[in-house]
């Protein structure tokens, strides 16, 4: 069943109807659907499992990993419903939630994960070498990442809880975090778990090794990219803003303004630099995207903008934060297919085995309880009593969209009033050639907020990105590296190489130099192929578009180019309507049904544009014009809008668009200059 708020008040909240009220209410519907699953007070949070292939325990790992695994699962089932349960607790002390105690459960528990002895006990760093046989100095593990969602309960729920304990017991709880906050870690945003066990213990007399805080700190800001963003490994995801933007204006009030002032200092900049353009990244409905690794966490990418209302000079506007946070609350928790069995699903709605990573377990879906967080904001606090407003969505006309590029963490992102959407484009990808799921995650050419991404059967055409054919060999290849550009006079430019490897000169791997650009329903393209062999086949994907058997495929034509138009519902009774159009360079535009590829719905269509299969190497046509556009009404899309396109100029004279610029002249009189020439020297990864 789906969540539906009792309390709500418009005037304050016009756009969601959601106050802080509707956001217990909230906390105890999830905790009800997870405490329905726990036959009695000495249980575990261990969830039912729906998916056993990929999530860990594995059950084909020896029996030492999967001891440690089981372990691991019963912790972070304990540690992330605490992010919803400590603040729940925090405000109703006396919480009941089918029948048990929340302050009870969780203060028993608690000591209970980390006593020696104990039937649940999750063992030390050092217990967990032992368990697995790794005595690799090097190495690190689950739990790691678990202690510092801990901390972080027992800091909200300080009175409730950790106060409650015994000099003992705390010393108990005091020694197993201990455990992990010195140890190895993985050098990425995993160093702020260790960061925080630290500052928790420093907080409660504890000693602590300085010297490993500063370097775990310095290292965090080193990862720093600019525009707010971190770098997380070699990536650009959502663990830039739930890790890196939560834990550390949390670290700084821990620790760093009174120890380390000069680097708190630079936290708090980053993250009000982040809050600049943060809110653009949600659409007109406050909606998440589907992009990057661990979707299953959805809703925890708004927690950056509560944690940034805790800092000591903080610029997040509390109105539009709540409004984007109980937005984005209300598009997972609003589904009828978010919860299985209690728990949100593995998936970004309903269960989606393609979104799944194999670090996951059942459980691991309850760090989206971060977004909770905000409760530990008092009521009288700004982001309760302001009343909500859009942001950028607010001061739009209602054609006009409003683009974002930022070449710190390659970003651009754009906001299309027209249709509520926002579409990114992101760039300095590098995936492994055979890692589709990483492409999905990462490569797409647009993540849109309506359509999340569609996943394929690693061969061909494929949603939003390039796949690349050698009819003689039936080989395919996709993009797999995406190099960065930046926007010059509106329009956007990247590179995009096929099967990428070390291995090979870069300028002897096929590639495609992307130029693309907003419109006021989507995004228009005109590419480049960099082709060294020939004959090949290339497809290009539109939006995988959810399907109930009903959806209206229809046909149009405008001299030589060529429009096909869905118009259907997606799983929740929503109209749909998504248009692609080819104009130049493309021999056809074709339709794919699939199944099992939408997180969406059970059954997708893809529309998707292909080239000639007999094109042959020489100097022929080598721009590719396309367009997708998209609208959550049935509303016909105008002729100009189908068809943009009102004149291509070439500069070569057989117009190929081999060298030169070219001009592309829009119906609405907006003329956009492509021009490659130039992108080689400031292509970054």
């Amino acid at each position: 069943m789906k969540f539906i708020p009792q309390a709500t008040d418009y005037e304050r909240s016009p756009y969601t109807g959601l106050t802080r009220e509707s956001w217990l209410e909230a906390g105890k519907y999830m905790l009800e659907g997870i405490f329905r699953n726990i036959p009695d007070l000495s249980a575990p949070v261990v969830m039912p499992r729906q998916e056993t292939e990929i999530t860990y325990p594995h059950r084909n790992d020896p029996e030492e990993a999967q001891r440690s695994q089981r372990s691991a699962e019963v912790f972070e089932g304990l540690a992330r419903s605490f992010f919803i349960a400590a603040p729940m607790i925090e405000n109703i002390p006396d919480l009941t939630v089918c029948g048990y105690s929340m302050a009870e459960y969780y203060r028993s528990h608690i000591l209970r994960v980390c006593t020696r002895g104990d039937a649940l006990y999750v063992g030390t760093y050092a217990d967990q070498q032992e368990i697995t046989g790794h005595a690799d100095p090097h190495r690190a593990f689950q739990q790691t990442v678990e202690t510092c969602a801990l901390v972080i309960g027992l800091w909200i729920s300080r009175k409730q809880i950790w106060d409650t304990y015994a000099k003992a017991e705390k010393d108990v709880i005091a020694a197993f975090l201990e455990s992990y906050a010195h140890e190895n870690t993985v050098p990425q945003n995993w160093r702020l778990f260790n960061m925080l066990d630290m500052a928790f213990l420093h907080m409660e007399g504890y000693p602590i090794q300085k010297d490993i805080m500063r370097d775990h700190a310095q290292a965090i800001l080193n990862y720093y990219a600019g525009d707010g963003w971190y770098r997380d490994g070699h990536s650009f995801d959502y663990y830039s803003c739930w890790a890196f933007n939560v834990y550390a204006p949390l670290w700084n009030q821990w620790y760093g303004y009174e120890n380390e002032p000069w680097i708190a200092e630079q936290f708090e900049r980053n993250s009000n630099r982040l809050m600049e353009t943060y809110a653009d990244f949600f659409d007109r409905d406050g909606w998440t995207n589907m992009w990057g690794r661990s979707n299953i966490y959805r809703n925890a990418a708004t927690s950056a903008l509560e944690a940034n209302l805790t800092l000591r000079y903080a610029t997040a506007d509390p109105g539009l934060a709540r409004r984007i946070c109980s937005g984005s609350l209300m598009q997972f928790l609003g589904r009828e297919d978010f919860l299985w069995e209690g728990i949100p699903s593995l998936g970004f709605y309903g269960q989606f085995s393609p979104l799944v990573q194999g670090y996951s377990c059942a459980e691991s879906p309850l760090w989206l309880g971060k977004a909770f967080l905000c409760l530990h904001l008092p009521e009288e606090h700004p982001f309760w009593t302001a009343v909500e407003n859009n942001g950028s969505w607010e001061r739009m006309g209602e054609r006009e969209v409003k683009v974002t590029c930022l070449d710190g963490p390659a970003l651009c992102f754009s906001n299309h009033q027209a249709s509520g959407e926002t579409i990114l484009r992101t760039g300095k990808v590098v995936k492994h050639p055979g890692d589709i799921h990483g492409m999905w995650n990462y490569s797409k050419l647009c993540y849109n907020t309506k359509y999340p991404w569609e996943s394929d059967d690693g061969l061909w055409p494929a949603s939003q990105q390039y796949v690349l054919r050698d009819p003689s060999a039936g080989r395919t290849a996709r993009a797999n590296v995406t190099f960065w550009h930046g926007q010059r006079d509106q329009v956007l430019y990247r590179r995009q190489f096929f099967d990428y490897g070390l291995d090979r000169e870069c300028h002897w791997i096929q590639a495609v130099n992307l130029a693309d650009f907003a419109v006021p329903y989507g995004i228009f393209r005109a590419d480049k192929l960099r082709l060294y062999q020939c004959p090949v086949e290339l497809t290009l994907g539109a939006y995988g578009f959810p399907d109930n058997g009903q959806t209206r495929i229809t046909e149009r034509t405008r001299g030589e180019a060529k429009a096909v138009i869905l118009k259907g519902w997606d799983s929740q009774g929503r109209e749909k309507q998504l248009a692609m159009t080819i104009c130049g360079g493309w021999k056809e535009l074709e339709v794919k049904r699939n199944e099992g590829t939408n997180p969406d719905s059970r059954r997708s269509i893809l529309v998707y544009a292909r080239t000639d299969r007999e094109k042959q190497y020489g100097y022929e046509p080598y721009i590719l014009l396309s367009q997708v556009i998209t609208k959550e009404s049935h509303e016909d899309f105008a002729e100009e809008e189908l068809f943009p396109l009102r004149k291509v100029e070439y500069t070569d004279p057989e117009g190929c668009g081999g060298y030169g610029p070219i001009t592309l002249t829009m119906w609405d009189g907006s003329v956009r200059r492509i021009e490659f020439e130039g992108i080689e020297g400031r292509l970054m990864l």
